[in-house]
């Protein structure tokens, strides 16, 4: 019965993470339309500015640093978000699909070219803030407490998302835009400054999800592409947009794949896979899509 707490717990320590990132990725893709590719490049920006942070300056105050790590993560990943949305991303809204996937396959590359450049090829460890936090005993096991600090915080910014998109004027504005993008024009919203601002958010998501995985995976290039794949796989489950469907989606996957890695490892990923196709074909919208 421990063993099945401790599996349990891992998912949901998982399906944090994957909540961050697809979280960002509806926003964007109900919000504008727009399937960002780029998005896992974006996580990978989180994890190397916080690894740099947190391993360059962690030894002398590491639960201060710890956090400006993730300040600094969110802030450049969010940025970076628009960055992307201003320059490149803007001219393809009223494009055909096939243009959006190219130009944000493109901001992909180019992102990991900069990554490559500025920290280099080899691998940023920032382990401090998982040691210093310690364990907390289940049973004959020891949990780790960052473990449970990462679900908090997931927690937290799902609450601040909903609060943000259901109680506040631009949360009202975003749906709108999401719902009817010319009936929003028509009554006077700034549909584009509005876009901006939800790849800004999504990008900073990503970029918090990326911060926080480095206490327990080094920051490699590359290090975006898994969370990227099993985003759309959330999304797909959840449905378009959706906050709920986000959740659900994530918990979905990260209980499947903690569970998947115990019994049966060999066929964990496309066991994934499998539950995507099965709810593309019997309810293609997704479980909270409209």
């Amino acid at each position: 019965m421990e063993n099945w707490v401790i599996y349990i717990l891992n998912g949901l320590y998982f399906a944090s993470f994957l909540f961050l990132t697809s979280l960002g990725l509806s926003i964007i893709l109900g919000v504008m339309g727009i399937l960002n590719l780029a998005h896992g490049s974006l996580f990978a920006i989180g994890a190397f500015i916080a690894a740099w942070i947190i391993g360059s300056l962690g030894a002398k105050a590491p639960v201060t640093i710890f956090f400006l790590g993730l300040f600094a993560a969110l802030g450049l990943s969010g940025l970076m978000g628009l960055i992307l949305e201003t320059t490149i991303i803007r001219p393809m809204y009223r494009r055909a699909l096939e243009y959006q996937l190219l130009i944000t396959f493109g901001a992909l590359l180019l992102i990991e070219d900069l990554i490559k450049i500025t920290w280099g090829g080899t691998a940023y460890y920032a382990s401090k803030p998982f040691d210093i936090m310690g364990n907390v005993s289940i049973g004959d096991n020891q949990y780790p407490l960052y473990f449970l600090f990462v679900m908090l915080i997931g927690i937290v910014a799902g609450l601040g998302v909903w609060l943000i998109m259901s109680k506040t004027r631009i949360g009202v504005m975003l749906r709108a835009i999401s719902t009817d993008r010319e009936m929003a024009k028509a009554m006077g919203i700034r549909v584009g400054r509005l876009n901006t601002l939800a790849f800004g958010i999504g990008a900073a998501l990503a970029g918090l999800a990326g911060a926080l995985i480095v206490p327990t995976t080094p920051a490699l290039l590359g290090i975006g592409m898994e969370p990227l794949i099993l985003a759309f796989i959330v999304v797909v489950l959840g449905g378009l947009g959706s906050l709920k469907g986000a959740l659900i989606g994530s918990l979905i996957v990260g209980e499947t794949r903690s569970i998947g890695i115990v019994f049966f490892p060999e066929i964990e990923l496309p066991l994934l896979f499998l539950i995507a196709v099965i709810i593309l074909v019997f309810k293609p919208e997704g479980l909270f899509g409209r």
